[in-house]
């Protein structure tokens, strides 16, 4: 499917992917739902355009997203990576688009691959240079 030719009816339709699935993504449409989340504020599903040419539905409990991880620090295991708290970390550049037919929103990295984290209540997104594995 073509996300620029969907409907949000369309998105809400697919199916979740397991909530520890690991996914690598070209971009990743915020789809706001109609449930809040303990915290009050309105939970996210996200719909990752896959590498692959799927469609991903995930989230769907998150009412939070950290680009960069939860410090923005650009990885998961950013202590092992580092062995502290890093003073800078690479630059990321970040991009929001907005989808024709549905109006949602599309996060995306040029020249980076999104890697996403498991389904939490915080959903944290990754980049890694396209290229490497």
């Amino acid at each position: 499917m073509n996300i620029n030719n969907m409907t949000r009816k369309e998105f809400e339709a697919l199916p979740y992917v397991p909530w520890d699935a690991p996914v690598r993504a070209n971009g990743l449409i915020l789809l706001p739902e109609r449930k809040l989340h303990d915290s009050g504020y309105r939970c996210l599903s996200f719909i990752a355009d896959c590498c692959d040419d799927t469609l991903a539905k995930l989230g769907g409990c998150s009412d939070v997203t950290h680009l960069g991880g939860i410090c923005g620090f650009g990885c998961e295991n950013w202590v092992e990576k580092y062995g502290e708290c890093p003073t800078s970390v690479p630059p990321v550049p970040w991009s929001i688009d907005c989808l024709p037919k549905s109006g949602l929103l599309r996060l995306f990295a040029p020249q980076h691959i999104l890697i996403l984290g498991p389904s939490l209540s915080s959903f944290e997104v990754f980049v890694e240079p396209r290229g490497k594995k």
